[in-house]
């Protein structure tokens, strides 16, 4: 494992971005794993100026998205603070951004009718891509990663998740307060990739800023590999894993 720390979120999300550019130069037609959060919001930006002033073309990714809420999905004629879908934060902050094909994105549909068989067809659609060149990851409060809620099983699939209270905190401060919506009204399922489908990555990215993340980051890289922390199961991980912190989310590490 691959820990990088850098001053500050800025150089934390260009370092990142440009481990993704690599990527994409190096194998135009590769399969990125992506997430939502505030976390990559800079990360996704910088893709967007790097397509803009350098050229950088996404006209061959493919894209699959961690997770989306279940019950919910991108409706354009919303204004952005009053959809929180995660379909609409990919648009907003990235896809809109950069020449990916819309048949090329994929967000899990939260809308599905029957979502375990949806699920199903989620993973085969990886599958069918040639798998995930790189998964892109943050961590939760909780360790979570995706929406793999403390105890979810490291051999679970891409599945539908209910949401710790937790979770449900931390999602309604940072997306639905803002929006006017209250608590009770905010989804409380998801459709989240498995912890089984994320390590089957060829490469996984993760990034985490700011103080907030510091004592979870330092069990997650550092402490016992756990189900009650998602995110320690990238201990185990075989091949290329690399970690970017800034400064104040590394400060708890001890084996720096």
């Amino acid at each position: 494992m691959k820990i990088i720390v850098k001053d500050n979120y800025s150089e934390m999300s260009k370092l990142a971005a440009s481990v993704i550019a690599d990527l994409v130069r190096k194998k135009p037609d590769c399969v990125l794993g992506l997430a939502t959060g505030a976390t990559p919001i800079g990360t996704y930006h910088e893709l967007a100026r790097l397509h803009r002033e350098e050229g950088l073309d996404f006209s061959k990714v493919r894209t699959f998205n961690l997770d989306e809420y279940l019950g919910i999905s991108m409706d354009l004629t919303l204004p952005y603070e009053m959809d929180q879908s995660y379909a609409r934060f990919m648009h907003e902050e990235l896809f809109k951004k950069i020449n990916i094909k819309k048949k090329n994105a994929h967000v899990p549909y939260g809308l599905a009718t029957d979502p375990d068989k949806y699920c199903k067809e989620y993973e085969k659609m990886i599958a069918d891509a040639g798998g995930l060149d790189l998964q892109l990851l943050g961590i939760g409060g909780d360790g979570h990663i995706g929406f793999n809620e403390p105890g979810s099983s490291f051999d679970s699939r891409t599945r539908v998740e209910h949401l710790n209270q937790k979770s449900i905190d931390d999602n309604y401060e940072a997306f639905y307060k803002k929006a006017g919506v209250s608590k009770e009204e905010m989804p409380k399922k998801a459709i989240t990739m498995g912890v089984a489908t994320i390590m089957e990555a060829k490469s996984l990215l993760m990034i985490v800023s700011g103080i907030g993340k510091a004592d979870i980051i330092q069990k997650a890289l550092e402490g016992p590999v756990t189900t009650q922390i998602t995110a320690s199961a990238i201990q185990t991980f075989k091949r290329d894993v690399t970690v970017i912190l800034d400064k104040p989310a590394a400060s708890k590490l001890k084996k720096l």
